[in-house]
């Protein structure tokens, strides 16, 4: 497997965050990681990232402990959007994809800018501050920085949210097209089911830092005798019983 999740635990004084969560994400998929809000899907992200250190477990990518990889390795590896961490404001759009490029050492990293620009249709607003654009012009520029890299692995935190459906299924469509062209391997984090069930080849449930089921979409929605994964998802949130 390309990622190895194994017994991660985040504790915070006396609370769980995430409870010896364990999965696998084969190279070239794109698996789903749901839950209600703070079941632990963020802190197992920012643990994926290096960002936040464990209490206990392992998490190994391409047969290595994250532990091992070197700062500039981890970098070229991974990367990571979310509308809801924000890129500095007072910077243009331009400015923030040359820092960003140069932060992951990214090789000639004007013609990747142009590359990835065109590609998102993000050029028109290029100098403007990013502080002034609008929701869906973030999400678009947040998908650009998390692309500059051209990372094999890609971490995305509900990144059509607050979208208009026209512009959440451009950001849907570009992604399906990047991951089969650029063998990517994503995890994606988000409550939009209909989207896990466009992108996800299988899914992960989580509720109050532990994972409560695994499979396929269509294996969820079975095994729970629901008609689609949004209805799954809202038993498996408000069930006391999936623990």
């Amino acid at each position: 497997m390309y990622i190895q999740i194994k017994n991660l635990t985040k504790k915070f004084k006396n609370n769980f965050a995430v409870n010896k969560i364990s999965f696998d994400i084969e190279k070239n998929k794109t698996v789903g990681l749901l839950g209600p809000n703070g079941c632990g899907k963020t802190t197992s992200i920012g643990m994926l990232l290096g960002l936040i250190e464990p209490s206990e477990g392992e998490i190994i990518i391409n047969n290595k402990n994250l532990q091992s990889y070197k700062r500039n390795e981890l970098l070229a590896e991974i990367n990571f959007a979310s509308p809801y961490i924000e890129l500095p404001k007072k910077l243009t759009v331009k400015q923030n994809l040359e820092v960003y490029g140069r932060l992951y050492g990214v090789e000639n990293l004007n013609s990747r800018i142009n590359e990835i620009s065109a590609d998102l249709d993000i050029k028109s607003f290029f100098e403007k501050n990013t502080g002034e654009l609008s929701s869906g012009q973030k999400n678009r520029v947040s998908l650009a920085k998390s692309l500059i890299n051209k990372p094999k692995i890609l971490l995305l935190d509900e990144p059509t949210a607050s979208l208009d459906p026209d512009i959440g299924d451009f950001i849907r469509s570009y992604i399906q097209e990047y991951r089969s062209k650029n063998q990517v391997t994503i995890l994606l984090a988000s409550h939009n089911m209909n989207e896990v069930e466009r992108l996800c080849n299988s899914i992960i449930m989580m509720k109050e830092g532990k994972i409560i089921d695994r499979g396929t979409c269509s294996q969820i929605i079975k095994r729970h005798g629901r008609n689609n994964l949004e209805e799954t998802f809202l038993k498996l949130a408000r069930s006391k019983d999936e623990l």
